[in-house]
């Protein structure tokens, strides 16, 4: 038996892999495809009303039955990748998601759009983090962090584009509700492409050896499983309760919001409602690289979230231009993602990385599909609507309260960061950047 250096001189390094970049590129597409599809109800969300008078209960189910899969299919996710290989695992997902976006757009009676649905849920779940880990197989570890930065920007292309459709693939939006979910569908065949060249690439060029991580993860041991660092439950809590916050008002209730309230129409609450995302993908980078620079992750974490409930206040109780919230809501989207995916990898020891962040992941899905459910039961007991445009406040108070108690989570982990018992959040981690040396054992005759 010898030990190999992944990474090193004398293997072949997935860093050093000009493929690498068209792998990213792949990559970007197929988890884009996957973001696009994700919110394709909210901009039909008008016309599924006045439509098939839906209520906004059931459009509240419709994006948050997508987050239930995750709860039982999380940790099992993580342990079909390190099974199967991240490659095959996004190619799965990539399969499921495109009959699923098609179920969904056959769309009647409504128990055929919950089903599909709940089946693009169950790819979502796991694309994801797949491609995820397939990027860190091609990527050395001094470069996976501005992958990883860049993989989640180009991501936020398919939230951009499914928001701005209501202007570029106008004449869809003109013929009802269905046409625009068929071109979901064909969004998520172009994801299910890219996905194919990912693997078949993967399988046939990825460069160097690999640890076998299947052999090596532990098995979960639950009665282990809760005891991590309160840094850590502080952290759980921000990505839970930040979750909840951003994604149900913006995908599921900001366009419809902006047409009854604030009067926009289709078109224009489609782009005010992109900007978020679209400044997203320019900005993340920025704010991962300012954090890998200065440090202060915990105090970015706490002005990020700040913006939160800051930004339902001005929607609520002011008439400034809409620009300014959606301005500072692009500022905490693009922040707190670019620096709590890494400040999460610096709590958790390498060995419970897996399980923590499965842990994550299952209770983020749990607490968006409820949240979307909570808002959409108090908007409809409030009477909101095109008639009603009073009725929003109490479901734009929830957020707030929501988003106040998300505040709380990020103050108290900084303040646990800045005392003796911290994780250097606080401190630049440059060193964290440097490429290490990961040996495996390996035959002698390799």
């Amino acid at each position: 038996m010898s030990q190999v250096a992944i990474g090193s001189d004398t293997s072949r390094s997935s860093g050093n892999s000009p493929l690498r970049w068209w792998m990213l590129v792949l990559a970007a597409i197929a988890v884009s495809s996957s973001y696009y599809e994700s919110d394709v109800i909210g901009p039909i969300a008008d016309l599924l009303q006045r439509q098939r008078g839906f209520g906004q209960s059931q459009l509240g189910m419709l994006n948050g039955v997508i987050s239930i899969p995750n709860v039982a299919l999380a940790l099992i996710n993580g342990l079909l990748i390190d099974r199967y290989g991240p490659a095959r695992v996004a190619l799965w997902s990539a399969a499921i998601g495109v009959l699923g976006a098609a179920l969904t757009a056959v769309g009647n009676p409504y128990e055929i759009m919950v089903a599909g649905r709940f089946l693009f849920g169950v790819s979502e779940g796991a694309i994801f983090i797949a491609l995820v880990a397939g990027l860190a197989q091609w990527f050395s570890r001094s470069g996976i962090a501005l992958a990883t930065a860049l993989y989640l920007s180009l991501a936020r292309v398919g939230s951009y584009a499914v928001d701005t459709s209501t202007a570029w693939a106008r004449p869809l939006y003109d013929r009802g509700w269905q046409p625009p979910l068929w071109l979901g569908a064909g969004v998520t065949l172009a994801g299910l492409v890219a996905a194919f060249m990912f693997y078949w690439l993967d399988r046939h060029h990825r460069p160097g050896l690999r640890v076998a991580d299947s052999a090596a993860a532990e098995h979960v041991d639950w009665r282990h499983l809760l005891k991590f660092d309160m840094s850590y439950w502080y952290i759980l809590g921000l990505h839970v309760l930040y979750a909840a916050v951003f994604f149900p008002f913006r995908t599921t209730y900001a366009i419809e919001y902006f047409q009854h309230v604030k009067g926009l129409t289709l078109s224009q609450a489609g782009v005010a409602n992109s900007w978020v995302f679209f400044a997203a993908v320019f900005a993340t980078p920025f704010f991962g690289l300012l954090a890998d620079r200065l440090g202060h992750r915990a105090l970015m974490l706490v002005f990020g979230t700040l913006l939160l409930p800051v930004t339902f206040v001005v929607l609520g109780l002011t008439n400034l231009n809409l620009w300014v919230s959606t301005v500072m809501m692009g500022i905490s989207f693009s922040l707190v993602p670019a620096v709590i995916w890494p400040a999460t990898t610096l709590i958790v020891e390498p060995r419970r990385l897996g399980t923590a962040l499965g842990l994550i992941t299952l209770i983020q899905a749990l607490g968006m599909a409820t949240s979307n459910l909570a808002a959409g039961w108090l908007a409809d007991k409030a009477g909101a609507g095109a008639q009603n445009p009073g009725g929003y406040k109490v479901m734009l108070w929830f957020f707030f309260l929501l988003s106040l108690v998300a505040l709380c989570s990020a103050v108290l982990l900084w303040r646990r960061e800045t005392g003796p018992k911290g994780h250097g959040l606080e401190e630049a981690r440059k060193a964290r950047l440097e490429p290490l040396a990961v040996t495996a054992a390996t035959p002698a005759a390799q």
